[in-house]
């Protein structure tokens, strides 16, 4: 039954679906012939499918733990000898291996498979090379010493990277042109090596995609080693307008397809390289690269889209190419790929780049103005629907919802969106304290926590204002932005106390022990909470704009709960900052928008409110514009 659902049709989708016809074998071809060809097909997997998820671990074994509960053979193949484990635990202590999983699931094919599986590793990825360099100057070749690893003596020469069977060979067993290169990645170390008993791993890989969806694998045992390899690669396939890409410490380089700007019909041609969580872009019609701070994005999405069409013409071909855009300030970016298997390795290095990383401030993903996303999200809701809620960050949420909600920002805070109805205001407003209290080296770093703590100490109250200046200058850009963002908030909660019964010191004694870290046995750190948020506007030097902007919030939305609370409020009032002609501190207004209100009406009350008088042949629109500022 197993040789019938998994004969040599489905066997040959998946182990020769990459056969150049160059190395093909036909009924003529001798003995040797065919023995090379089984060999490099089955031993070294040179021309299987790559499953998607190749080279993610993690990811494999979650797959196949799923596929041996259906019927479907041909994907557990895929996965097995793509680097998923037979044993891989599953998480589950009643069916702690895949076998376990099949039996359960009553797949007896599926336990058949595994079994006849059970000892076998997954193919050599690729070609397992050590790559070094000669002692002599020039090109750089390699030999590997280990004999557990198919050794190959490689070169890169006049635009060729060669392999051999060893030094003394002068025919190669194959050659990569570096025109046809697309992608180059270095992967962290011993990313490839899980699969592999310790005496076959190697510390450092590095892949190589090619325009045909061939994937090469590169070992070596010294990290050097293989970062020069990569840069020499690297030089030889980069076009020269892109070689600033070159200095970087980059983990994936290449070349997509991208629109963007004011141009959307054609899709230019641009080289990318990740490292860390910037995505450098070199563009067409640009000389200079462009960092892209993914952290920052506004929001971050992959999906499929027609590709682009061959160089004969136009036209949509049957499997549509991948794509991705990405939120930016002021801009959308198209990034589209027309290979599926360097693409998705794009966009999983994508998304992952553009996440929180870490538990500290820098780590988080953050707005244009350098604040945690997470932070600016829970100051938003709680702004909009908090400010007159009694005790507000006093009383405590509830502890599940508290642990989920932050759970999801820490994730994600850009897939995250805050509803009234659907998420209650103690619930964010504890979950904004936790994360504070939880924030690795805290708000006021581990390095100058305690000189804030001193400075309560000094009598005279300007010299202790400008301490807190002269201490607000020493946190790193995103303390800093992150930190008046919250007294800013705290200074409008408090500015409600009369309805919500939070006044300065009620929210000191909540922040300080808080922000600071500590059991709150110390008062001082209630003290510099409360100090900032008293002299909120000479520490932060906030400006006559920045106050009136404040105070133009704060009276829309005191009108608006006041009509709230008196039941003239229609339902689906909300407050809504008008630009006038251009995005400008001095061209903004804060409209309250009645459900009813038309954009006839709303723009003659911001003509209105400007004293603007209305011409003859005077033409005025509104338009309305989403997060990612698009029209």
């Amino acid at each position: 039954q197993l040789f019938h659902q998994i004969g040599n049709a489905v066997a040959n989708r998946f182990w020769a679906a990459n056969v150049p016809p160059s190395e093909a074998i036909a009924p003529t071809s001798g003995s040797r012939e065919r023995r090379r060809f089984l060999v490099a097909k089955y031993r070294e997997g040179k021309y299987r499918r790559y499953h998607p998820l190749f080279g993610n671990q993690e990811e494999l074994d979650r797959a196949l733990c799923a596929a041996v509960t259906t019927s479907d053979l041909a994907e557990t193949q895929a996965l097995l000898f793509c680097g998923a484990a037979v044993t891989c635990a599953t998480g589950d202590p009643r069916c702690p291996s895949p076998l376990a999983l099949a039996e359960r699931s009553g797949q007896r094919l599926q336990m058949e498979f595994l079994l006849h599986n059970k000892t076998s590793g997954p193919p050599r990825l690729g070609w397992w090379v050590t790559l070094g360099w000669p002692e002599r100057a020039g090109l750089p070749s390699t030999i590997l010493c280990r004999a557990e690893f198919s050794r190959r003596w490689c070169t890169l020469q006049d635009g060729v990277l060669s392999y051999y069977e060893n030094d003394r060979n002068a025919v190669p067993n194959g050659e990569i042109k570096v025109e046809e290169i697309v992608c180059l990645v270095n992967n962290p170390p011993h990313a490839h090596g899980s699969p592999f008993p310790p005496s076959r791993r190697m510390e450092s890989t590095f892949e190589v995609y090619i325009e045909s969806e061939r994937l090469y694998l590169f070992g070596l045992e010294s990290p050097d080693s293989a970062r020069e390899w990569l840069k020499s690669i690297a030089k030889s396939f980069v076009h020269p307008r892109a070689e600033e890409l070159l200095a970087l410490d980059f983990e994936r380089i290449g070349r997509l397809h991208y629109k963007g700007g004011l141009s959307l019909e054609r899709a230019k041609e641009g080289w990318f390289a990740l490292a860390g969580s910037a995505l450098h872009v070199c563009f067409e019609d640009s000389e200079r690269q462009e960092p892209l701070q993914l952290r920052k994005l506004q929001e971050l999405c992959a999906c499929p889209c027609p590709s682009l069409g061959g160089r004969g013409g136009g036209g949509v071909p049957p499997n549509p190419a991948p794509s991705s855009w990405a939120g930016l300030a002021g801009r959308t970016l198209y990034i589209q790929g027309e290979r599926k298997l360097d693409f998705l390795g794009w966009v999983h290095a994508i998304q992952k780049a553009a996440g929180s990383a870490g538990d500290t401030l820098s780590e988080q993903q953050l707005t244009e103005s350098d604040v945690p996303l997470l932070v600016d999200r829970c100051i938003d809701y709680i702004t909009q629907c908090g400010l007159t809620s009694e005790g507000i960050y006093r009383k405590s949420g509830q502890n599940s919802k508290t642990t989920s909600l932050l759970e999801m920002l820490r994730r994600d805070a850009r897939s995250v969106r805050l509803k009234e109805g659907e998420h209650q205001v103690d619930d964010v407003a504890n979950t904004l304290k936790r994360f504070f209290r939880d924030l690795g080296d805290g708000l006021f770093t581990g390095r100058w926590g305690q000189d804030w703590l001193r400075a309560t100490a000094l009598e005279d109250e300007e010299a202790k204002i400008d301490e807190y200046r002269r201490l607000l200058g020493t946190l790193p850009t995103v303390n800093r932005a992150t930190l008046k963002a919250l007294i800013n908030h705290l200074f409008r909660v408090q500015r409600f106390s009369g309805e919500n019964q939070m006044n300065t010191h009620n929210l000191a004694i909540v922040f300080g022990p808080t922000l600071f870290q500590t059991d709150g046995k110390d008062y001082k750190a209630g003290r510099v909470v409360e100090d900032l948020i008293s002299h909120y506007v000479k520490i932060f030097n906030v400006n006559d704009q920045e106050m009136k902007k404040q105070q133009d919030e704060i009276m829309a939305i005191m009108k608006m709960r006041e009509a709230a609370s008196s039941g003239t409020q229609q339902a689906g009032d909300f407050i809504c900052t008008v630009y006038l002609e251009e995005k400008k501190t001095e061209a903004e207004q804060h409209v309250k928008i009645p459900a009813t209100m038309t954009a006839e009406e709303l723009t003659f009350e911001i003509l209105d409110r400007r004293k603007i008088v209305m011409k003859e042949k005077d033409y005025w629109s509104c338009f309305e514009v989403n997060e990612r500022e698009e029209a």
